[in-house]
């Protein structure tokens, strides 16, 4: 009589993980150790998609050529299932892809500066494909035949994507994105030259592992609910949850390792400038220009944002920022009324100017800014005056005056 054969030994998720990470290490340079994290995790959670709700993007940025970031994302295209590369293709077609590949395919985009860089338009279509794609049953809708005989018909688009490309990617974009911010390698920063003929087939090897360990740790990752970081709620959140569950569903020192890697990239993302050029606008109002006054003229406010240095304030859509695109960046925000933040007319000596209450801004201020620095900024051309019954405030006939904060006092405005 014989024997049955014993069952596989049992796949150990952390170490083919290492394993993963290693085979990221020989050929690509990540600006930190929480990116080989997030990236191992992400080549990980594209073999579960059918367990998760959601999904990351994930996005190779960098502001010059040459920062390997083409590489990271051919390395991950040899670890992830059904892997597609493209450097540009219309919505129709991804929706196409996505309707079409068994299993769902894991999207690729390269050089994505050509489909939302500044001389790329907007590919709305795309972006709205982009956008809805992150979560389990998005779809949009579209018409398909021929000609007059044509009837609607609803598309998916929830499928994994890792991108790649120069600068920066819409808002809404970013949000949904895990961001690595790529950069030249240091003369001593060493990689293994990449040969696809013999490279390509090692990754294979383990992105086959990680289908096969997936397969073991399906039922868990898909009623997984995954502790977020002190901090880590609402987009953030969504964004790092089937992370953190592939993390859990390694086990060893993976659950540690990629928290400490999302509080580490989600902070780190919450202080780029150009997440959020309205967010940006409000962190300035509030530590540069307002700096405790209870109302500033629209004239001083321009005056103070345009010699900020690092703001963006000198190019807004290749102007420098006015009155009126400072009235549209504000109106998209309410005041704790909940109507649209307006300029309004303010009582100076010399007259009643147009500017903005900072009881209007309050609301505004707490939900979307950062917490406040220890001790407020002052601007280079300080519009705060002494403080008078209990109010600073400011005077656009003398805000010209002052260069540097306490070096001229202007006269307090009344009423």
């Amino acid at each position: 009589m014989t024997s049955a054969n014993p069952p596989a030994p049992p796949i150990d998720g952390a170490a083919l993980l290492d394993e993963v990470e290693a085979f990221h290490r020989r050929f690509n340079v990540f600006p930190t150790e929480a990116a080989y994290i997030a990236v191992t995790l992400w080549d990980a959670h594209a073999h579960l998609m059918d367990a998760l709700d959601g999904t990351a993007r994930l996005a190779f940025l960098s502001p010059e050529p040459g920062s390997g970031k083409s590489r990271a994302l051919e390395i991950v295209e040899t670890l992830t299932p059904n892997a597609a590369l493209t450097v540009n293709a219309s919505a129709n077609a991804l929706f196409r892809l996505v309707e079409a590949t068994p299993g769902l395919p894991t999207l690729l985009f390269d050089e994505i500066d050509t489909v939302f860089g500044p001389k790329a338009g907007g590919n709305e279509e795309v972006r709205g494909f982009l956008n809805s794609g992150y979560r389990r049953g998005a779809s949009s809708l579209r018409c398909v035949g021929d000609g007059s005989n044509q009837n609607a018909g609803f598309f998916p688009s929830f499928c994994a994507v890792a991108m790649a490309g120069l600068g920066s990617l819409p808002d809404t974009i970013l949000t949904r994105s895990v961001i690595i911010r790529m950069r030249k390698r240091a003369p001593n920063e060493k990689v293994e030259p990449y040969r696809r003929r013999v490279h390509e087939k090692q990754g294979h090897a383990l992105r086959d592992r990680l289908a096969k360990w997936a397969d073991t740790v399906r039922d868990a990752v898909a009623e997984a609910w995954p502790e977020m970081p002190e901090g880590i709620s609402d987009r953030p959140a969504d964004v790092w949850e089937p992370l953190l569950a592939v993390a859990d569903a390694a086990g060893g020192h993976w659950p540690e390792r990629a928290r400490a890697a999302c509080l580490e990239l989600v902070n780190f993302g919450r202080d780029d400038d150009e997440a959020s050029l309205g967010i940006r606008l409000l962190t300035d109002l509030r530590d540069k220009v307002f700096c405790g006054a209870d109302r500033m003229p629209t004239a001083v406010i321009l005056e103070i944002l345009l010699k900020l240095d690092d703001a963006p304030w000198a190019d807004v859509d290749d102007k420098p920022l006015n009155a009126r695109i400072l009235s549209k960046l504000l109106g998209q925000y309410v005041t704790p009324g909940n109507k649209p933040i307006k300029p309004r007319g303010i009582r100076t000596p010399s007259g009643f100017p147009k500017g903005y209450y900072a009881e209007d801004l309050t609301d505004a201020w707490i939900r979307y800014c950062p917490p406040p620095p220890g001790e407020s900024a002052t601007s280079a051309t300080s519009a705060t005056l002494q403080v008078s019954g209990g109010k600073s405030v400011a005077d656009t006939a003398t805000a010209s005056r002052h260069t540097v904060a306490g070096t001229a006092t202007q006269p307090a405005l009344t009423g």
